[in-house]
């Protein structure tokens, strides 16, 4: 009888279509391939496990690299690489009398070698006969000296006793050799094992990550031989093809290395087949090879083509502050807005950098926390000491980073709200009327090289204005609107403070008016391109990514070379990389690295003191007095009226006479431009500039549209 055991399973449902499946077979190899991945990054974490992984990869690397250091040894001692090698190294050098002095080596070489071979065939047609010559001369002697042996002895067996001596002898070599014979060919692959393991060792041929602390080349000296290295091992087949076709002297694409500052700097001429792009993209891996941390290796794009410098730090060197600013040493210290340069701080060589502000417009970038402020007030002390420069300052922080000015600018806002940015904006706005005014006046003169030095000196119509606005990334974001139904914030054509800012991008420098920001974290919504692109200092800060970057400094600086957003965020406060005018850089170079001296609080405030005494006193202002802006374009419609064409000269005297006070310096230039603003341009008539009714109208529905869209 056969009995079925059947297993009713609990809570079984009703129907049997509804009854779980079990899991597909096919899962299980999944399940098991993931509990293996658990299982090897439980074992990974292990410090015993990577112990025993550090000294497995240490002592099998000693014997391999060992090995080929002995076989290349072999190979060199009987071969006439060696010479062909530096031949070729010669060769690519340009230094043909080493050629031909190893050419010479060469032939010798080759020349004793041959001797040599010709020696051994000789010897081996002449050996049967010094064979039996040797043992005719051996056996003689041997008999002689048994002769003398039995003619002492007066034994006549004695003769052969010395022949009997040397048979034992060689038997007691046999048994002793039979002996040792098996134990020595045990023991000769480990003798032999040991052999290159000692000399892996000595070369410390295993990676560094592996070697004994102790034993580790961390932050020796760039010689030529360790940079060849370093290229050779990057990954790239064709390096490595082209390197190792030069043999280990591959330092014939090494320029001169020299010391630069705490560091050393050399240029790599890249073999053929090897763009300079793929070298960037290796910093990490190229830092590591050269046994150096990544921000300590920076690779810049020099004029030679298809050539890399390289800058590298002496190890642990940029971790060291540098010292404190010239303005805080030196209490006679002077500026001058034309010819003079703020000492910023140092590049990388160590060399001062001095930063002329001449008629620039300035922008710091960077993330939260990293020294923005600092740099960018550092300019700004340094140029308080000029007593012809004005200071109009927006702090939209408001936490006191520009207390220092207060009795020194003009005006001092501080503060984060929409109210703030609403004032900063004003201020923004009263400097584009004083630029206007000012090329009015100039106009009027009939000057052509814009405000001179003299005329700031002498004039105080045209004493350098700068503008400051730091954390303006807060004024670019406000979404508050004025009472006109335009938007503070923003980077369309409505936006007041954008527009502002784009005005005197354009036209400022000449007429001494001059915009510096400071902003964090740029995208393009924080930071517009056409306010970026209008500035002629570009420095960042440590940033998070290469696409902010190329927003900081332009794209070109960062094809270059520039990196800001490979510097360490927190260990790297107060480092820029700076792109444009105004500091000094090498011929083909577009960008340098700049650790800026800090100014403390308390620094600055002893600076600006001494930039008080020398001014007489400034009442400071803290808030603007909210003035409804001026709608130009609606007054120009109100002056044309309903006639097609006014003449400009006409236009010009209803503006004056409708509001002379915001009118009084304008000129057909600025009608002009203010329709250039909308797309429109003055019309001709009997060849008199005039201005079209027709072109005010469509000016105006493009505003209104663009409003619309804003709203």
């Amino acid at each position: 009888m056969t009995v079925h055991l059947i297993k009713t399973p609990v809570d079984a449902p009703e129907d049997a279509q509804d009854a779980p499946r079990p899991a597909p077979s096919s899962t299980r190899p999944e399940r098991r391939r993931a509990r293996y991945r658990r299982i090897a990054r439980a074992a990974l974490q292990d410090d015993r496990v990577r112990t025993a992984g550090r000294l497995a990869v240490r002592h099998g690397s000693y014997v391999v690299g060992g090995t080929r250091i002995a076989a290349r040894r072999i190979w060199d001692g009987r071969t006439a690489s060696r010479y062909e090698r530096m031949i070729r190294a010669a060769e690519a050098a340009g230094l043909m009398d080493e050629v031909k002095e190893w050419e010479a080596r060469a032939q010798a070489y080759r020349a004793a070698r041959h001797t040599r071979r010709i020696q051994l065939l000789q010897a081996a047609v002449q050996l049967p006969k010094a064979l039996g010559l040797a043992t005719a001369t051996g056996a003689g002697l041997l008999v002689f000296l048994g002769l003398l042996l039995a003619w002492g002895t007066g034994d006549v067996r004695d003769v052969l006793t010395p022949i009997e001596a040397v048979v034992e002898l060689v038997r007691w070599v046999s048994l002793i050799s039979g002996i040792v014979w098996d134990p020595f060919l045990a023991v000769a692959p480990w003798l032999g094992l040991a052999a290159v393991w000692t000399i892996g060792q000595q070369r410390h041929t295993a990676p560094q990550w592996a070697l004994p602390v102790q034993a580790r080349d961390l932050g020796g000296p760039i010689t030529p031989s360790i940079v060849v290295t370093a290229f050779r091992d990057l990954g790239i087949s064709a390096l490595r093809k082209a390197i190792e076709g030069m043999g280990d002297v591959g330092a014939a694409m090494l320029s001169p290395i020299k010391i630069a500052g705490c560091g050393v700097e050399l240029d790599v001429h890249l073999p053929s087949g090897v763009s300079t792009e793929e070298i960037q993209g290796k910093r990490r891996k190229l830092a590591e090879n050269l046994n150096r941390h990544e921000h300590e290796v920076f690779i810049t794009i020099p004029p030679s083509p298809r050539t890399v410098r390289l800058w590298i730090a002496d190890s642990g060197a940029l971790d060291e502050p540098i010292g404190p600013s010239p303005l805080v040493l030196d209490e006679e210290i002077t500026a001058d807005y034309y010819t003079g340069s703020a000492p910023w701080g140092q590049n990388l060589r160590g060399d001062a950098v001095p930063v002329s502000v001449k008629q620039r417009h300035i922008l710091l970038t960077g993330l939260s926390n990293q020294g923005k402020t600092a740099a960018l007030r550092a300019l700004a002390l340094w140029l308080a000491l000029d007593v012809t420069v004005d200071f109009y300052i927006a702090d939209l922080k408001g936490v006191g980073d520009w207390r220092s000015f207060d009795g020194l600018a003009q005006v001092l806002i501080q503060g984060p709200t929409d109210e703030h940015v609403a004032q900063a904006t004003d201020m923004a706005e009263w400097g584009v009327e004083e630029m206007q005014k000012r090329i009015a006046l100039l106009e009027e003169s009939g000057a052509t090289d814009g405000v001179t030095r003299e005329m700031a000196r002498t004039d105080p119509r045209f004493r350098p204005i700068v503008l400051i606005v730091d954390e303006a990334q807060v004024a670019y974001g406000c979404g508050a609107k004025s009472e006109d139904g335009r938007p503070y914030g923003g980077s369309k054509a409505t936006s007041r403070y954008f527009q502002a800012v784009k005005r005197i991008h354009d036209q400022g420098r000449a007429v001494n008016v001059t915009i510096w920001e400071g902003t964090q974290d740029p995208t393009d919504e924080n930071l517009p391109k056409r306010s970026r692109e209008g500035n002629h200092i570009r420095g960042s800060l440590v940033l998070g990514t290469e696409s902010q970057a190329k927003m900081a400094l332009g794209e070109a600086p960062v094809d270059a070379g520039a990196a800001p957003h490979k510097l360490r965020r927190g260990l790297d406060k107060g480092t820029l990389v700076v792109a444009g005018e105004g500091i000094p850089m090498e011929a083909g170079q577009a960008s340098v690295t700049v650790r800026t001296h800090f100014i403390s609080g308390e620094d600055a405030i002893a600076i600006t003191d001494r930039a008080k005494a020398l001014r007489d006193g400034v009442a400071t202002v803290h808030k603007l007095e909210i003035v409804t802006p001026v709608d130009h374009l609606a007054d120009l419609a109100a002056v044309v009226g309903r006639e097609s064409r006014v003449r400009t000269t006409e236009v010009l005297h209803r503006l004056k006479s409708r509001n002379h006070d915001v009118y009084e310096h304008w000129t057909g230039a600025r009608l002009k431009a203010l329709l250039a603003e909308w797309g429109e341009e003055p019309g001709k008539l009997d060849g008199y500039p005039v201005v079209k009714l027709e072109s005010v109208e469509r000016a105006l529905e493009r505003r209104a549209e663009e409003l619309a869209e804003a709203q």
